[in-house]
């Protein structure tokens, strides 16, 4: 037989499947009963009572009375569920901005423990500044007791990945070639699994990572920061393409106000967006101000933000082209303008293409703290409840 697939059904990683199971559906379900569990695994109630046995012995999950759940059992006294233990573990995804940077903190539930947003100038640090801040952020936002129980820290930055996670480009940072999650790796004061992504990728995982079942369909998630970066998501997994940058919507070409065409981000992004409404209205407008302005109906304001919004709409139309989504989620600063400027963007991507194309859903999400670095952070998350596990390696060397 093939060295493969005895590994594969061994009993030891039949084991650590049923684990996995068992922390996954606790995960997606809140809380379950032993027989819930059973029939979820398909084993019989002694084999789960095993597994279930091992993962509280390892203070991961544990018995809870139902009362109040309207779950009581027929004698009418409380039912017991199983539920994971949320602060048995922790997590923690950092974001590297073009003018912030951003942790957040979540526990083995997936819940929001901490976070923090600063002011970074990204684009004038060198990327070993850049993760030496990403560090210390992470040690003033997260306890030394809680960080010893980290499992894994996620890095999100506006970038191009290799299929190793590397940085290959990142252009609004200015870095080329680097190996961001190994820089980070090297100052943290814990030994744990570091993995980077994309910020638009580790906004979908987040956007989509809490609920029983993944959305279904596909949906295009953008970032609106001073670039926009994009992620698509088919049926709940994300889609990375063939060298990993699927959905960069930000890149696509798009007229602007005067007919020239550019990057839509180059259009639409933060920086972009300020600097025009800077030199028509003068001082130094920060994007509340513009909001502010468009709210009140100020005629420069509202000025800057249609052509913000004929941008937009051009670039989202194109996209829904290819890929034909049935939904668009925004997210970031800039995202803010969309709600004032919802009928604008409809109405150009509308006139933009034929009667027999449907128009996606487009919402603006609101992540607790910082978008991309929860996601970055529910990516660890999710790879602690998968074979990749760090745990199964350590109880896999434990039992050699």
């Amino acid at each position: 037989m093939n060295d493969a697939l005895q590994t594969a059904s061994s009993p030891r990683r039949i084991r650590q499947r049923n684990e996995i199971a068992v922390l996954q559906a606790l995960h997606h379900f809140g809380s379950l009963t032993r027989a819930d569990l059973a029939r979820r695994l398909r084993v019989n109630r002694s084999s789960s009572g095993h597994i279930i046995e091992a993962l509280a012995g390892d203070g991961l999950v544990r018995e809870v009375e139902s009362a109040g759940r309207g779950t009581a059992n027929r004698a009418g006294r409380p039912g017991v569920h199983l539920e994971l233990v949320p602060d048995a573990l922790g997590f923690v995804g950092i974001e590297i901005g073009v003018e912030h940077m951003g942790v957040v903190e979540i526990d083995l539930a997936a819940n929001v423990v901490a976070s923090e947003i600063r002011p970074f100038a990204g684009a004038s640090s060198d990327v070993s500044v850049a993760a030496s801040e990403a560090v210390r952020l992470v040690l003033d936002v997260v306890p030394p007791e809680r960080l010893r129980r980290c499992e894994g820290v996620g890095v999100a930055t506006p970038s191009q990945m290799d299929g190793q996670g590397r940085v290959r480009l990142a252009p609004l940072l200015g870095w080329r070639e680097v190996d961001l999650a190994d820089l980070v790796r090297a100052q943290l004061p814990v030994r744990v699994p570091v993995l980077a992504d994309n910020d638009a990728n580790a906004f979908a995982i987040g956007a989509t990572y809490h609920g029983q079942e993944p959305p279904s369909g596909v949906t295009l998630f953008l970032v609106m920061e001073s670039g926009v970066g994009g992620g698509i998501v088919f049926d709940g997994k994300l889609f990375r393409g063939g060298n990993g940058v699927a959905g960069e919507v930000g890149h696509l070409l798009v007229p602007d106000a005067d007919g020239e065409y550019r990057a839509l981000e180059r259009i639409v992004g933060l920086e972009v967006l300020l600097d025009r409404y800077r030199r028509l209205a003068g001082g130094n407008p920060l994007l509340s101000d513009l909001l502010s302005d468009v709210a009140a109906g100020k005629r420069a304001a509202l000025g800057v933000a249609r052509d913000w919004a004929r941008a937009l709409a051009f670039g989202l139309a194109q996209a829904c082209r290819i890929i034909d989504p049935d939904r668009i989620v925004l997210g970031g600063s800039v995202a803010a303008l969309y709600a004032p400027m919802a009928g604008h963007v409809v109405d150009a991507m509308a006139a933009l293409q034929d009667s027999a194309f449907l128009l996606p859903e487009i919402v603006v999400t609101e992540l607790e703290g910082s978008g991309p670095a929860f996601g970055a952070a529910c990516m660890m998350h999710q790879r602690y409840l998968s074979l990749e596990s760090q745990r199964l390696s350590e109880t896999a060397d434990g039992d050699g």
